[in-house]
């Protein structure tokens, strides 16, 4: 299938692929799966809800063909969907993409890491908010210390795979931790991304006064390291890259609240139970595993994604309030990833 690239009407082209592969999780954490509401006897989606790997990898080969280049693995914990090395194999071999990852909280990476890099994984990016054990225990709602996510990232390291480290920071639960947090990962070679505490969903409770902001926390950083500002990447680049001087170690910071970046956003999702979502903030999702299911062909499916990237408008985070974070209708974290 000939590969083209499409934009939306804000000229965005179409570049990143974010897959949900599952509903659920390990944790029940505060940020996007509090426990008052995803207690132990919540109804997840059943199996026949979710996406097979054989749709995955077929839309997944849609959406390459017109402009993805990379494409991220997310849940829930995607890690908790069975024979995931099969999938990742299945889409590193789609020809013209160039990039797979993984967002994952890490307690199964002992035993999935060599598999997971042998199938084609060239990275994790795994969650740690904190180095304290009883705060970590309370903001993933299960009382698990940290010990099995530093197992992770010690099995993800040793399998090759690139490791980053995403900590979402909300203020008066774990802001005390930037500086250890940035500690360990300059110490053990790790990427570290600050994420602002953001309005996923509408189950955390989320207030603008619940967020420490980039420069907050470049400004905490700067009392105790120099940093060097480093160029994006790429057009569409999330993270604003600084660089400890001296050393081959970068920190960036993830600024959806205080600094938007919708206008340079080249993400699509697609959710677990087989959605299509133009904005984490978007409530709307599109259907394409029934538009599957009921006989789409592989040409009708490629039109249906073009039809729905060249619609977008979305711009959440520019138009952001607490009115919209109050009343907008948004996705759960738990079927989007992040």
């Amino acid at each position: 299938m000939e590969k083209t690239i499409i934009k939306d009407k804000f000229d965005r082209p179409l570049r990143d692929l974010r897959i949900s592969v599952i509903d659920r999780c390990n944790f029940r954490c505060q940020y996007c799966m509090p426990a008052d509401q995803f207690g132990d006897d919540f109804e997840f989606l059943p199996k026949s809800a979710l996406l097979t790997y054989e749709e995955i990898e077929r839309v997944a080969k849609a959406f390459v063909s017109v402009g993805v280049e990379k494409i991220r693995l997310t849940g829930g914990e995607p890690l908790l969907r069975r024979d995931l090395p099969i999938l990742v194999k299945k889409l590193s071999e789609i020809d013209g993409l160039k990039d797979i990852a993984l967002t994952t909280n890490g307690v199964l990476l002992p035993k999935l890491a060599d598999k997971l890099k042998e199938a084609g994984l060239k990275r994790v990016n795994i969650s740690l908010d904190t180095l304290d054990d009883e705060l970590f225990g309370t903001i993933n709602g299960r009382g698990v210390g940290t010990k099995p996510v530093l197992d992770g990232i010690e099995a993800a390291k040793k399998a090759g795979l690139r490791v980053k480290i995403n900590m979402v920071v909300k203020k008066g639960l774990n802001d005390s931790e930037i500086i250890p947090m940035a500690d360990f990962c300059l110490k053990n070679g790790l990427e570290l991304r600050f994420i602002e505490y953001m309005d996923v969903g509408s189950s955390n409770g989320w207030k603008m006064d619940d967020v420490i902001t980039k420069k907050q926390i470049y400004n905490m950083l700067k009392e105790h390291y120099q940093l060097e500002s480093l160029d994006p990447a790429y057009f569409g680049e999330v993270a604003k890259l600084y660089n400890y001087t001296n050393t081959d170690v970068n920190v960036g910071f993830i600024s959806s609240v205080s600094e938007s970046f919708c206008s340079s956003c080249t993400r699509s999702r697609l959710s677990a139970n087989g959605q299509i979502f133009t904005c984490l903030f978007n409530g709307n999702g599109h259907d394409i595993r029934n538009f599957m299911r009921n006989g789409a062909t592989d040409e009708e499916l490629r039109n249906r994604i073009t039809d729905i990237w060249n619609g977008r408008n979305d711009r959440y985070s520019d138009e952001r309030t607490e009115e919209t974070a109050r009343t907008r209708k948004k996705i759960e974290m738990s079927y989007i990833g992040g």
